[in-house]
């Protein structure tokens, strides 16, 4: 099988980058290659470049997070710029533990898997490559064995500054295995896997009565002590807690202001001084990034007890707020949905995005702005045109509450209800009114949302539900003008022909008579006053249309249906307001004759091949579209 050709090709690399050698032979490749001897934080940060960075609109893109987290590029941006850059830099900053702090479901999870998932596949480069002593269950920095008086001079000699101190079982093992020489201290390649336990940890708490500190730190063998006769002997230790095992790389600390608060306290020394207390030794050195989540109400309880300001000024908090763009929404609930067994279940155009608009609103606090709407707000940052409003009142409006996305409707909710819709009727096709519907269906049954919000929400769904509903209007109009193109065409020449009279003070010749006639006024204005042009700008947009006809002749350009989006627009309006009495009528007949059939036939074509509907979908937007003009 192909797959069994792939893992035996993958083992064969994973053999080819293996590396063995002494101290001696390490420090040559130090000197070829100095950035191997990078900490932990900044092992991190070069990871996280080394994927790419853009610049969109003055803000920094990492490519090391697309496809995964949706809507976060400001909280990556502060992320990556205020903790991993200075932290790579040895700034005060790596002494602190990083806390991601925001609501459910809002990605601090993913986010932590993918500086994990990153870190594994990163040391499988030459540029992310790890070497520790080899046999050491710590992988421990092979740069640990110079002796503290030479380390000034091995930095002068090589710009590599040296942190931390041998631990107490390599340093047994220098005497007794290598007689004191440290050039002869084998050195190995590392790969770091958290399946393996190596250079990646994962803490999470239990029962306080039941967890051991062990966990963390190690724990005694006691089957190895009568063997070699002491508690302190540090080869009658396992070191295999999880500050042992992420030493290089990087420890998740799951739910940690829920731990007990032994455990919190042997962070203090790690993240402070680089070491911890195991056991009878004397302190560990450890170079590892501590990486802890938690959610803002478990938060504000934990800074509130006094007990916890030694920890609580050794943590960088990192808001991690929901997203609040509706497009980047919508490619949640597609990932979602691609990651899960109803992948092939038809979803109508639209739904996603009418669902990703009720998420949004929840998440938006109204604006002190008495014009600002907070559908018009859900627009802006979406990055869409809302009149008298711009990119710089974003930026205000942004900084106009610091809690903004930290509350609402989160992801997993919208993605269970659409679950529960397809389940529950076995349905093969859902719409935006299926999942609207379900959604109202499961905020009543909701035991945790309060009563001013669950009517607040309800609201919402209204909301979205009328911009569904000019949504499934515009398609339509879009699709009937579309298998009416002919007609569009036709009607826009005829514009142009009458425009051109109009500003060159001409006449017009009667196609069937050959009389002559002035331009039909009533016909253009029944086009510009579909996109809003008034009696007074009529002139000049009609100057500027057969400005723009000039233009194109000179270019030797033919003007057509495409060249103009807003005539484009008043075109497929008037040919839709014309065609709107045909739309009712054959949607809404319940038995159509053989002229209506063909024209709801072409109509349900163009749904499917130029818009994404399948013909079950199709066929229910055109009855609701017919309901919608019958009303």
């Amino acid at each position: 099988m192909d797959i069994l050709k792939k893992v035996q090709d993958y083992r064969e690399d994973q053999e080819r980058l293996k590396w063995e050698g002494t101290l001696e032979d390490y420090l040559k490749l130090l000197k070829e290659r100095p950035y191997l001897a990078q900490s932990a934080h900044s092992r991190v940060y070069n990871m996280i470049k080394h994927k790419g960075i853009e610049e969109v609109n003055g803000r920094k893109i990492y490519k090391f997070f697309g496809n995964q987290l949706f809507g976060l590029e400001e909280a990556l941006e502060k992320l990556v710029e205020e903790y991993f850059h200075p932290a790579a830099k040895r700034l005060d900053v790596k002494k602190r533990i990083l806390l991601l702090m925001g609501p459910v479901s809002g990605g601090k999870s993913t986010l932590v898997s993918l500086l994990k998932r990153g870190l594994e596949e990163y040391t499988l480069t030459d540029e992310g490559a790890v070497y520790g002593i080899k046999g050491c269950p710590m992988h421990e920095d092979p740069l640990h064995l110079i002796p503290q008086h030479l380390r000034a001079d091995f930095e002068d000699e090589t710009g590599i500054k040296i942190e931390g101190n041998l631990s107490p079982l390599n340093m047994m093992r220098l005497e007794e295995e290598y007689g004191g020489r440290i050039e002869d201290v084998m050195v190995e390649r590392v790969f770091f896997s958290e399946d393996k336990r190596a250079g990646i940890g994962t803490f999470s708490p239990s029962d306080p009565k039941s967890q051991d500190i062990a966990d963390l730190t190690g724990s005694i063998d006691f089957s190895t002590i009568a063997e070699y006769g002491s508690e302190s002997d540090p080869r009658a230790y396992r070191f295999d807690g999880e500050l042992n095992k992420a030493n290089r790389g990087m420890m998740e600390f799951q739910e940690m202001l829920k731990c007990d608060e032994k455990f919190l306290w042997h962070l203090l020394s790690l993240t402070q001084e680089g070491n911890f207390k195991a056991g009878r030794f004397a302190l560990i050195s450890a170079d590892e990034l501590i990486v802890a989540h938690t959610n803002e109400s478990e938060y504000r309880s934990f800074i509130s007890n006094k007990k916890n300001e030694a920890l609580h000024s050794r943590m960088i908090v990192m808001p991690v707020p929901y997203n609040l763009m509706v497009t980047e929404e919508e490619r949640i609930y597609e990932k979602m949905i691609s990651e899960s067994d109803i992948k092939d279940v038809h979803i109508a155009p639209h739904t996603l995005r009418v669902a990703a608009m009720f998420t949004i609103l929840t998440r938006l606090k109204e604006s002190d702005r008495g014009n600002l709407s907070v559908l018009k707000k859900m627009y802006l940052y979406d990055g869409q045109n809302v009149e008298g409003f711009s990119d710089a009142d974003v930026t205000e409006l942004k900084k106009e509450f610091n809690d903004e996305g930290m509350s609402g409707i989160d992801p997993r909710y919208v993605i269970n209800r659409i679950s529960s819709t397809i389940i529950k009727k076995e349905m093969t096709t859902i719409n935006a009114l299926d999942v609207l519907r379900s959604l109202k269906d499961g905020l009543e049954d909701h035991p945790s949302i309060s009563k001013d919000d669950k009517e607040k929400y309800m609201n919402f769904i209204s909301t979205a539900r009328k911009e569904y509903d000019e949504l499934a209007k515009k398609e339509v109009q879009k699709a009937f003008v579309y298998s009416y193109e002919e007609s569009a065409k036709t009607l826009m020449d005829n514009y142009l022909d009458n425009v051109e009279a109009y500003c060159n003070k001409s006449k017009m010749f009667d196609p069937l008579t050959g009389d002559e006639m002035n331009p039909d006024e009533k016909l253009m204005r029944s086009i510009e006053e579909q996109i809003g042009i008034s009696e007074n700008a009529k002139k000049a947009f009609r100057e500027e249309i057969l400005i723009r006809i000039s233009a194109y002749a000179r270019k030797g350009k033919k003007f057509d249906y495409q060249s103009h989006e807003r005539l484009r627009e008043a075109i497929q309006k008037k040919l839709f307001a014309d065609l709107k009495d045909v739309v009712k009528i054959t949607t809404s007949t319940k038995t159509p004759d053989e002229q209506q059939l063909k024209k709801i036939n072409e109509v349900v074509v163009t749904l499917v091949d130029e818009y994404g509907y399948n013909s079950a979908s199709a066929n229910e937007l055109l009855r609701y579209v017919g309901s919608l003009l019958n009303r």
